[in-house]
């Protein structure tokens, strides 16, 4: 009886010795998989989709501040056109290497006329020319500006217009720069807001 005990006293200690071997091994492919599925989900949403943004500076206070954390929505820009009032991410046109946030003010094939903090579109649709409400402006400047967008073109201000550097002093931005529109603001925390800095303008 003693050396049945034995044996199996053998046999219980031999199976938790091997049983740590098989939990790592399994816990490893289990990472590995893990992974895999993670950049399987993510590298395309983060290419495609979505991605972060930091802002940095303040042309587009009191809307966004320096240091505010972003989501940048990029696919619906692929299934429609960006819209008056849109607050979009863009490669700068003079150096594509860098980033802008503004808000689109005036879209392709239009006439717009700055006279101090003052702007008037004219289109096709409004030939007379109609003045657009500006809200979000907290800071206006005095300009006395006169522009015409092209076929893809879109003129973009910043919200703090004494403050940006934006389509007034170098120009229009090409469709094909724009990243996306401002989805979602996540940081700072007290601000978080879907879809920030929206505006639906009145034509």
């Amino acid at each position: 009886m003693e050396d049945l005990n034995n044996n199996l006293e053998n046999k219980v200690i031999e199976e938790i010795k091997k049983e740590p071997v098989e939990t790592k091994s399994q816990s490893f492919w289990e990472i590995v998989r893990f992974i895999a599925l993670a950049l399987i989900i993510v590298i395309p949403i983060r290419v495609f989709i979505a991605q972060p943004f930091i802002v940095s500076g303040s042309s587009m206070f009191p809307t966004f501040e320096n240091g505010e954390y972003l989501i940048v929505d990029e696919i619906s820009y692929r299934l429609e056109n960006p819209k008056r009032d849109d607050v979009i991410v863009f490669r700068y046109p003079n150096d594509t290497t860098k980033f802008f946030i503004k808000r689109i003010i005036g879209l392709p094939n239009e006439k717009i006329e700055i006279k101090g903090n003052e702007i008037t579109i004219t289109n096709e649709k409004h030939k007379n020319g109609f003045k657009i409400d500006q809200p979000y402006v907290k800071n206006p400047s005095d300009n006395n500006i006169h522009f015409e967008t092209k076929d893809g073109e879109y003129f973009v201000m910043g919200d703090n217009r004494s403050a940006s550097s934006d389509s007034r002093y170098w120009g229009a931005v090409p469709r094909k720069l724009l990243i996306g529109k401002a989805f979602l603001r996540l940081l700072p925390i007290n601000k978080i807001s879907v879809s920030p800095g929206s505006y639906k303008q009145t034509e």
